[in-house]
């Protein structure tokens, strides 16, 4: 025997994917503005839904050379962050 959802069961699962997909599209425009404001941009980088009530975010492939530049920007970030810590 299968279990139904209730009405209001469907109600709250579609508002917990709804907010969760508002989410995913927020996360992609908030990293890819601050991938802009590194001079960096991920070609594949997309709201992929939401998975089990959370966004996902898929961030894709990229080149080798900007892989490294993004490293380095984190790199530099996270010292920049160390350094304000102290």
């Amino acid at each position: 025997m299968t279990y139904e959802l209730t009405h209001a069961e469907r109600l709250r699962y579609k508002r917990r994917q709804d907010a969760a997909y508002r989410a995913g599209e927020e996360a992609v425009t908030n990293l890819q503005a601050a991938l802009a404001l590194a001079g960096l941009v991920l070609p594949s980088l997309y709201n992929d839904g939401p998975v089990g009530c959370r966004g996902f975010v898929r961030l894709g492939g990229c080149s080798v050379a900007l892989a490294n530049q993004l490293a380095e920007v984190i790199a530099a970030g996270a010292q920049a962050l160390e350094g304000q810590q102290l």
